[in-house]
């Protein structure tokens, strides 16, 4: 959904800046897709230019 790794999400997961999750088991991890949405929107950039 956010073309990002398994590896990618579990480094975001583990520096918590990553979407919510879900830890139903130990072994599992589980995202609510509106969630997940929502960090994507959250993270919308306008322009590369650094403001000083």
């Amino acid at each position: 959904m956010t073309g990002l790794s398994v590896a990618a999400l579990a480094q975001l997961r583990y520096k918590g800046k990553g979407p919510r999750y879900y830890k139903p088991t130990p072994h599992q991890v589980v995202y609510k897709p509106a969630e997940v949405i929502a960090w994507v929107e959250a993270s919308v950039q306008t322009g590369t230019a650094v403001l000083m």
